[in-house]
């Protein structure tokens, strides 16, 4: 199986994901916790049904310690177990950031004031472009249907 397309080969397309790339690993500077950011790109990724960004943040986050079983039940993540309250509140932001168009309001009132139970406004900010960028990412790699399964740990950053 082949992408559709290669965004490296288009100067301007190069250069817009070069850009977005740069904005992901900016984001490794955050002090929300690096599990809980491959968990909430995990589960974007999930809804927006990328094989490219599933098999690259399960294996990331695998590689830097995260349980089979925390990874597993990502997708079920309300009625898991395994989470913290602060996780949950997170996984509830990333599916409402990433269903916007499935609620009028987009993001709920309820859920963003859950999540400022467990995050200060920096750290917020940081969820929202975690959000916001994965969602691109994934965008991109569902419509150019980019294949998965090949991904190592640590292969793009």
């Amino acid at each position: 199986m082949n992408a559709r397309l290669n965004f490296m080969t288009s100067p301007v397309a190069a250069k817009a994901m070069k850009h977005i790339v740069a904005a992901s690993r900016a984001l490794a500077e955050s002090t929300v916790p690096a599990s809980t950011r491959e968990l909430v790109m995990l589960r974007a990724s999930q809804i927006n049904g990328c094989a490219g960004c599933i098999d690259m943040h399960t294996k990331d986050a695998a590689h830097a310690g995260e349980s089979a079983v925390r990874l597993n039940l990502v997708v079920a993540w309300r009625e898991a177990t395994v989470f913290t309250d602060a996780e949950r509140a997170a996984l509830e932001l990333a599916e409402e950031g990433t269903r916007i168009a499935d609620a009028a309001g987009g993001v709920s009132d309820a859920v963003w004031a859950n999540a400022a139970k467990y995050y200060d406004d920096d750290q917020l900010a940081d969820l929202v472009a975690q959000i916001a960028i994965i969602n691109a990412f994934n965008r991109g790699n569902v419509m150019i249907q980019q294949p998965a399964g090949d991904y190592q740990p640590g292969q793009h950053g």
